[in-house]
């Protein structure tokens, strides 16, 4: 059996994606950048690991090599993504690659965004390399409210680091990871783009109410001001490129939102997406269980 490569594999999408082809019986050959990631790849179903910077060409010629298709995650707001995207896509095309998906983001458009913008330039590459290719653009994971999840239980205060008006679609990771998982394994799906959107744009406000509601407690959504946001992610030790990036996407945020449809995502997944509901309860499950 061909192997399937996922670059970036040791991530929280990367794992979730390798799940997801695991559980659809394909092979998966993980590319990770440390040694100490091995064991978690293997854990969620990598047969075969390969530890390499994504942009040393020759480590990424090795990992390559023999594999049926590549699902492409590049490392996270890195100041260099276009350039390891289009070199991730030239050795794709040297050592023939039959199909090369990557993982994008939804509306890489939008110029002011940095991180967005390199996206689409990786995206324009992928159209003119001549490789066989499918991209997926999903919106922000309801996981991301996780790293708040002891605060939204304990004290109620959902923290956000632009205005509680703002309205930003979201989706299950889990349902990325299975959409993901369809296209790779399954043909028809070659020079599509696919917008991977779980919700509605929703305000923030909105966002604590459904919180509370499935939690059965009052939550409110409260804006951080944006120093005491720069502050935060300095002392979490972002570098300038980073706390840079992450600022105009906050930016973006509180002036245009981020707003999708459910509507593709639920063709891929032959049912309606995960509501923040459901993703709400089966976390308060998890926790309990």
């Amino acid at each position: 059996m061909s192997e399937i490569v996922v670059t970036g594999a040791a991530g929280k999408t990367g794992l979730a994606v390798i799940r997801a082809l695991a559980g659809r019986g394909a092979a998966v050959r993980a590319l990770v950048r440390r040694g100490r990631q091995q064991e978690r790849v293997e854990e969620a179903g990598a047969v075969d690991v390969h530890i390499a910077d994504q942009a040393d060409s020759g480590a990424l010629e090795t990992v390559f090599r023999g594999a049926s298709s590549v699902y492409y995650i590049c490392p996270n707001l890195r100041s260099n993504e276009s350039k390891l995207g289009r070199l991730a896509l030239e050795v794709a095309r040297e050592v023939g690659i039959g199909r090369f998906v990557y993982h994008s983001v939804l509306h890489p458009q939008a110029e002011k965004m940095p991180h967005h913008w390199q996206k689409l330039r990786v995206e324009e590459a992928l159209f003119e390399s001549g490789l066989e290719w499918t991209v997926l653009q999903p919106t922000a994971y309801m996981q991301n409210l996780l790293s708040m999840w002891s605060e939204i239980v304990g004290e109620g205060i959902l923290r956000v680091p632009y205005p509680v008006t703002s309205r930003i679609s979201l989706v299950a990771l889990e349902d990325v990871a299975r959409a993901a998982g369809r296209v790779m394994t399954e043909s028809g799906h070659a020079a599509a783009t696919y917008e991977l959107v779980g919700t509605g744009p929703l305000a923030q406000t909105e966002v604590a109410r459904l919180l509370g509601d499935a939690l059965g407690r009052q939550v409110q959504a409260v804006e951080t001001p944006a120093q005491e946001t720069r502050d935060a992610l300095e002392e979490a030790g972002l570098d300038r490129f980073r706390v840079a990036t992450l600022m105009k996407m906050f930016d973006y945020y509180g002036a245009f939102g981020l707003e999708g449809n459910p509507n593709v995502l639920a063709w891929l997944l032959g049912r309606a997406p995960t509501t923040l509901a459901e993703f709400v309860h089966q976390r308060v499950g998890d926790v309990d269980a």
